[in-house]
């Protein structure tokens, strides 16, 4: 007769336990990264009061006489499912999809969290501002972020200062056109002073390597390979080679000062080239040689005064027949480059021979001297290694490093964790990167409180990489909302409910049987 009741004690007990659970969850149906828990119930104990027995020859077999003690708590799981994405518009919240959460410190305490409710403190510090604790993440150097060596505090200060960093580099890009047509003849009017009185006379040149200046007072009309002829009143025309493409960039000198540099390219010589392959065999093709050159005067006079030197040797790329750029020697012989005897113009630059070898890198050499005497040389490789030669496109393209001094203005966060900085001097740079810890039993972590969970003995040991590294992905300016269902959650208050008014009723019926009992003496 006690089994029932204490049956029915075991089932109210159960059941008031998961309405603790159903009451905490519908408690946080706002709680910003909130995980809702789950009950499950398990039996417990049956008394066997007869085994079962095997078939015998006259008999069949009995199955044994058990009776349940009630049921107990068996789980009470936390669900990491995800929640809702929910926009703020701060550009400091984070909201995280996927197995992971944010790591954050306490001193040497660390704890994870699905609330990206973050901002940056007075200092600087990336923090929960309900506790203070510090998001912890890599920390870049240079705009580099790598997320090989230990997590520590991510701290970025706006305003904080960017040092002024001279060009060191000049990285060359996509496609140089193959096939521009090439000069085959000038012509223009000189003024000859040998005959009395002086007579206006025409020099023309088909000779490959001659070239001439154009200027208002000596136009020269150039005609082309494909036919076309036209009248120039600026630039030089060289025999044998096609106009020149114009390359300019900017960059930087060890005080942050800007300047500009032109680079001229001029398709010159087709010939045979021969390098090495990968597996170190010489191949020998045809090659296209395209001459680097200055596309100024040497010396160019700045608007503060300063005058920047510039040198450029006589350097070349060639292409092979395929477009590929190559480290190679040229077999051709290069083309002698002559002045026209009769020119009469200042050249605004001048052509450069090509050399027999052809390199992928080129040194440009500038030094500025300041009006007070102070000089600051500087070399910056061009580097062409990437760019290509085929037909009828011309898209190359120089980026050069380096920056002017600047302060943080403002920062973003991408889908990465990457939190990026732009500068006054339109730097746009990776300051840091967010940390997310992936564990192989996330539902086995310890809450603490405050949306806080820390490792237990069955969670496991983190995995801390970036959120892509780990299949995450990161909604910035957006909260994660808690994945409480508020219509389950009522369904499951009124089992509940039923639940312990059942229970409540076997109890009442099991009292009631004891009292029939005691009853049977009077």
């Amino acid at each position: 007769m006690m089994r029932s009741m204490y049956s029915g004690v075991s089932g109210v007990k159960g059941h008031q336990t998961r309405m603790d659970v159903v009451g905490n969850n519908i408690a946080n149906v706002n709680t910003t990264g909130f995980k809702s828990g789950r009950v499950t119930f398990a039996d417990t104990l049956s008394q066997t009061t007869a085994n079962a027995s095997a078939p015998t020859g006259n008999l069949g077999g009995t199955n044994p006489k058990q009776i349940g003690l009630g049921v107990g708590v068996s789980t009470i799981d936390t669900l990491f499912t995800d929640g809702a994405v929910q926009s703020t518009g701060k550009n400091t919240d984070l909201c995280l999809s996927g197995n992971g959460l944010f790591v954050v410190k306490n001193g040497s305490e660390t704890y994870y969290t699905r609330n990206g409710a973050f901002e940056f403190d007075e200092s600087g510090n990336y923090v929960m501002p309900g506790n203070g604790m510090k998001v912890q993440g890599w920390m870049g150097t240079d705009g580099v972020v790598s997320t090989s060596g230990a997590v520590t505090d991510i701290s970025i200060q706006i305003g904080k200062a960017m040092a002024a960093k001279a060009t060191e580099k000049t990285t060359y890009s996509y496609n140089l056109k193959s096939n521009p047509p090439v000069v085959t003849q000038y012509s223009f009017k000189y003024t000859d002073t040998t005959t009395t009185p002086p007579t206006t006379k025409t020099s023309t040149s088909t000779n490959s390597g001659d070239y001439v200046g154009a200027s208002a007072t000596q136009p020269v009309t150039v005609t082309f390979s494909d036919g076309t002829k036209t009248t120039y009143t600026s630039g030089v025309y060289t025999v044998g080679r096609s106009l020149p493409v114009t390359t300019s960039f900017n960059f930087y000198d060890s005080l942050g000062s800007v300047h500009t540099a032109t680079v001229l390219l001029e398709k010159a010589d087709v010939g045979t080239l021969q390098y090495l392959d990968t597996n170190g065999n010489t191949v020998t093709k045809t090659g296209t040689a395209w001459s680097v050159l200055l596309g100024s005067t040497d010396t160019v006079t700045e608007a503060d005064g300063s005058k920047t030197t510039y040198s450029l040797g006589g350097d070349t790329l060639t292409f092979d027949e395929d477009g590929v750029l190559r480290e190679a020697t040229s077999f051709s012989t290069p083309t002698a480059l002559n002045r026209d005897t009769y020119d009469a113009t200042t050249l605004s630059y001048t052509p450069t021979a090509v050399s027999t070898t052809s390199a992928a890198t080129i040194s440009l050499t500038a030094s500025v001297s300041a009006p007070n005497g102070s000089t600051r040389p500087q070399s910056i490789v061009l580097d062409y290694s990437t760019v290509t030669s085929y037909a009828d496109i011309n898209t190359i393209n120089a980026t050069p490093d380096g920056n002017a001094a600047g302060t943080l203005k403002s920062i973003s966060i991408d889908s990465s964790g990457v939190i990026t900085g732009v500068y006054t001097n339109s730097v746009i740079q990776p300051e840091a990167q967010v940390a997310i810890a992936q564990f192989s039993n996330a539902a086995g972590l310890t809450k603490t409180g405050s949306s806080l969970y820390q490792t237990s003995n069955n969670s496991g040991t983190p995995n801390v990489k970036g959120a892509s590294d780990l299949g995450c992905s990161i909604t910035p300016s957006a909260l994660e909302m808690s994945n409480v269902d508020i219509a389950n959650e009522f369904s499951d208050m009124i089992i509940t409910q039923r639940g312990f008014q059942s229970n409540s009723k076997v109890i009442t019926v099991s009292d009631e049987m004891l009292e029939t009992m005691i009853n049977m003496k009077r």
